[in-house]
């Protein structure tokens, strides 16, 4: 599900917020949207695991119950795939063991419900307080330099010269370098909402991306395999 986004022009942090349960979920919101933070809310894992994966957070505040991927799980994996920002689980379970196996999948932080909203806020006021976890500028595959902070790239010195959703796929698969990634998989994370929305757009935005990409004797980073899709390598194939 795609989430809402709130807050206002001089927010404190981005925060991604896992809930599927709307009341809680619209407290929390206006809470934190009142502390100055910009709120992201989803109701399903895999979405909130996406997203983790492909934007910038400042927090995570992940429910440990939901409807397909826990919390936990969301968590884990995105700790295993070098992700650093500050997490705080929240969930209903009480027990030691449970609040341990919170912690030990990543999680910096663990907040109980029913809670008080005023206890969140100070939670994730403290976890803002922690020094910033050092993430790269760029992102390097073969002759293409990725600038992460200025949004644009370059293959052997010189800028490409992309559009939009070419930058934009270049960067998703550049983020998740050696996975395969199928046509539909790209076409749910990059033309979810947009009406050229067609496996035929991801095709055209592919092949577009290889002639500015690829060596001059056809040789590519952005590699085909056959039947499953599309990965992102660093030498070229």
């Amino acid at each position: 599900m795609i989430g809402v986004s709130v807050g206002n022009f001089s927010a404190m942090a981005k925060i991604l917020f896992l809930e599927d349960d709307s009341l809680v979920a619209d407290n929390a919101v206006l809470s934190l949207g009142a502390d100055g933070h910009t709120i992201e809310w989803v109701t399903e894992g895999k979405e909130a695991l996406f997203r983790l994966r492909t934007y910038k957070y400042d927090v995570a505040i992940l429910d440990w119950m939901v409807s397909d991927i826990s919390g936990v799980e969301v968590c884990q994996e995105y700790r295993k795939q070098g992700g650093q920002i500050p997490i705080l689980m929240l969930t209903g379970k009480r027990e030691v063991s449970e609040r341990v196996q919170g912690l030990d999948s990543g999680a910096d932080d663990y907040l109980t419900k029913p809670f008080s909203l005023s206890e969140l806020c100070a939670r994730v006021r403290a976890l803002l307080r922690r020094p910033p976890a050092q993430e790269p500028d760029t992102v390097v595959a073969g002759d293409v330099v990725l600038d992460l902070a200025h949004h644009c790239a370059t293959k052997n010195g010189h800028t490409l010269e992309l559009w939009p959703k070419e930058l934009a796929l270049l960067t998703f698969l550049m983020r998740h370098k050696g996975v395969v990634f199928g046509v539909n998989d790209l076409l749910e994370r990059l033309w979810s909402s947009e009406s050229d929305s067609s496996i035929d757009a991801v095709r055209q935005t592919v092949t577009r991306l290889r002639k500015k990409i690829d060596d001059p004797d056809g040789r590519s980073i952005l590699v085909n395999v056959r039947g499953l899709g599309y990965k992102l390598v660093d030498t070229p194939e």
